[in-house]
């Protein structure tokens, strides 16, 4: 299913959904972040994606970076909330989302490398790198707030 995402674009779809999501910044011990390039758009991406009924939102960002690298990791903290009304993803299924995101802090304790049919591609990133990706704006805000360390969590 290919996807297509909007920023304060005029001729953006109107939204049908409403989805709560989890997304995590992983780093190995060298201060790399774990990245996978999605198969449905092409573009770099933090793990993450839409939270089930039976999940909490850390479960969810848990439960995400396992299926989609084959990690296994802890939370360790909070980067912020993203709820931008701007930020519209469209898929070819006719779903038309905005898009409720909790980013959170994680470190692997576990696993090993799997790339997922979501994906292409999955590499742990320098944080100098990643200006040169591919990646749209609302996934580097999330980037560049984790590597600000803020002292408190984005709230927006």
């Amino acid at each position: 299913m290919a996807r297509s995402e909007y920023y304060d674009d005029p001729n953006a779809p109107q939204p049908n959904s409403l989805v709560v999501a989890a997304s995590a910044v992983v780093t190995d011990s060298n201060g790399r972040i774990l990245l996978q390039r999605r198969r449905d758009n092409g573009l770099w991406a933090l793990p993450g994606g839409g939270m089930d009924m039976t999940d909490s939102l850390p479960g969810t960002a848990v439960r995400e970076v396992k299926e989609e690298t084959g990690y296994d990791v802890e939370i360790t903290g909070l980067v912020g909330t993203y709820t931008d009304p701007r930020h519209i993803i469209a898929y070819s299924n006719g779903e038309v989302r905005r898009q409720f995101n909790v980013c959170f802090r994680a470190r692997i304790v576990g696993g090993s490398l799997a790339i997922s049919d979501e994906s292409t591609e999955i590499r742990f990133m320098d944080p100098s790198e990643i200006d040169e990706l591919p990646m749209h704006r609302t996934q580097r805000l999330r980037i560049q707030h984790f590597l600000e360390n803020r002292p408190a969590p984005y709230l927006g």
